[in-house]
């Protein structure tokens, strides 16, 4: 049997961790191994404890969501990170995507659909609720903004499987190519879409339907 996922909550509202705790131990497959109360403990429990997954709060008393996020890949912590709030304004979810996370769900989020978002995050893949995905399809402006046509034709098969979460081997599997032309073909595109990493160019690609 496989391990469980091992989760980590940081949410300024015991409440809130106490009914994600209560909900997820219940899953056969989910394992929450800590808890957190901001950003900066939150920081500190993910590099204690090498959770698989993270679920965080943006909006915290002092260090936020948006600085841990920051700070956990500034450390290389391979954690994934879905954000949890009740925060829906533009200018919370682009910075959060940006600083890392790999998933932006609301707190009134069905609780089957959250297990199933953190097994999708653990997976790879990039995980944005409806109304979410609707924002950022509605930024006028954007990295890599109009610059999609600068993409190859390959290129732009190998950011659809980017944004359908796969990883460079099964990229290359399923295209039948090297996992070194896989990465180079990855390293062009981030650098002609202006993104940093692969979660941007997913964001991407949602943006302009190219997924």
């Amino acid at each position: 049997m496989a391990e469980p996922v091992k989760v980590l909550l940081v949410d300024d509202h015991q409440v809130v961790r106490r009914g994600l705790r209560t909900f997820l131990e219940v899953q056969d497959d989910i394992e929450v191994v800590g808890e957190a109360a901001d950003g900066e403990e939150g920081v500190a429990r993910a590099e204690e404890l090498r959770p698989d997954v993270v679920l965080m709060d943006v909006r915290m008393p002092g260090s936020d969501g948006i600085e841990a996020l920051r700070r956990l890949r500034s450390l290389g912590n391979p954690a994934r990170v879905l954000v949890v709030t009740s925060f829906t304004e533009r200018r919370t979810v682009v910075p959060a995507l940006r600083a890392g996370a790999t998933g932006y769900l609301y707190k009134d989020v069905d609780p089957d659909a959250l297990a199933a978002a953190i097994r999708s995050v653990h997976a790879g893949h990039t995980v944005l609720q409806p109304e979410v995905a609707e924002v950022l399809l509605s930024q006028e402006n954007g990295p890599g903004e109009g610059r999609g046509g600068t993409l190859t034709d390959r290129e732009r098969e190998v950011l659809g499987l980017i944004a359908d979460g796969r990883s460079n081997r099964e990229i290359a599997r399923s295209l039948y190519l090297s996992e070194k032309t896989v990465k180079t073909h990855v390293s062009n595109i981030l650098m002609k879409l202006d993104v940093s990493d692969r979660t941007q160019a997913a964001l991407w690609a949602v943006r302009h339907d190219t997924a």
